[in-house]
């Protein structure tokens, strides 16, 4: 049935919404498109050879390791503190459960500079536990142990938030089944719990992943910048920049932008695989 025109929003006439239709795509190829673009084109500006130059100079080859390194320890280090934090949270009671929840947003709400800092005067040599550190001859700032850290600060509210909303929504009826028939409780998270969450658990690892090759602020504090040694990805882009190398670093940012459309094209396959998942539960709260 059609609307009357006294019952019309703003939205439903056509020239608003082409309109708004227009100014999101320009405003979107204006700050997105175009500067992503012009990565690729300042990265060949000098041709392939040059480009190969870049991307298999030693240091690089340096920071693109370090970079997967530490992106490789993170991914598993928060899948496994998400998928725990979320269980404790959507399927026990206790006091200061709310309180929980809102401090796994911490890393949302600091600045990953501060964050660097505070991990600096907490770990450094003249840190609170940095001085302790080093008399057992451990040095965690300067060094990847430290870029690890704060990468994993960083990064660990986006496996969490993914699945409390979900799991929230799901409910425990079917786990508590499967506890009244007898199941232990790994074969429970693997046979009921796991399949239900699979891709909300796959959508947080791509965030994470994404989020810990690309981290920057954090990183610059606690790495020192050292190069061929303690240099990721971001901090390497950088520093060629620095150095008057603008091909070279925009190679290395090329990179990352690679990398990101990658994430993107997973991540978009991930949430439709979400919203088919969805679409049950959805029809089932509907119906009740």
């Amino acid at each position: 049935m059609s609307r009357s025109k006294s019952t019309l929003r703003i939205g439903d006439q056509p020239w608003v919404k082409w309109g708004l239709i227009t100014l999101a795509l320009s405003v979107t190829i204006l700050l997105l498109v175009i500067p992503l673009v012009l990565i690729f084109v300042e990265a060949f500006s000098e041709g392939a050879q040059t480009f190969w130059e870049n991307l298999t100079d030693t240091y690089t080859l340096h920071a693109i390791g370090l970079t997967l390194f530490v992106a490789a320890l993170t991914v598993p280090i928060n899948l496994v503190f998400g998928v725990f934090l979320a269980w404790l949270v959507t399927r026990f009671e206790f006091p200061g459960r709310k309180v929980l929840i809102t401090l796994i947003d911490i890393p949302f709400a600091v600045s990953p500079v501060v964050a660097g800092l505070l991990y600096l005067l907490l770990y450094g040599s003249n840190g609170w536990l940095g001085s302790w550190l080093m008399d057992q001859d451990v040095q965690l700032m300067f060094a990847w142990p430290g870029i690890l850290l704060v990468t994993v600060f960083v990064t660990c509210p986006f496996v969490a938030r993914e699945l409390i909303p979900l799991m929230q929504q799901q409910g425990r009826e079917e786990e508590e089944a499967g506890v009244v028939l007898g199941a232990s409780g790994w074969k429970l998270f693997r046979k009921v719990t796991l399949p239900n969450i699979q891709w909300a658990l796959l959508y947080g690892v791509i965030l994470t992943n994404a989020r810990a090759v690309g981290e920057f602020g954090a990183v610059s504090v606690v790495s020192g910048n050292i190069r061929g040694e303690t240099n990721t990805l971001p901090l390497h882009v950088e520093l060629l920049y620095q150095d008057y190398n603008a091909v070279g670093a925009f190679t290395s940012a090329s990179l990352l932008a690679g990398i990101a459309l990658l994430t993107l094209l997973v991540k978009g396959f991930v949430e439709w695989r979400q919203s088919r998942q969805r679409a049950p539960l959805s029809d089932q709260s509907d119906s009740r």
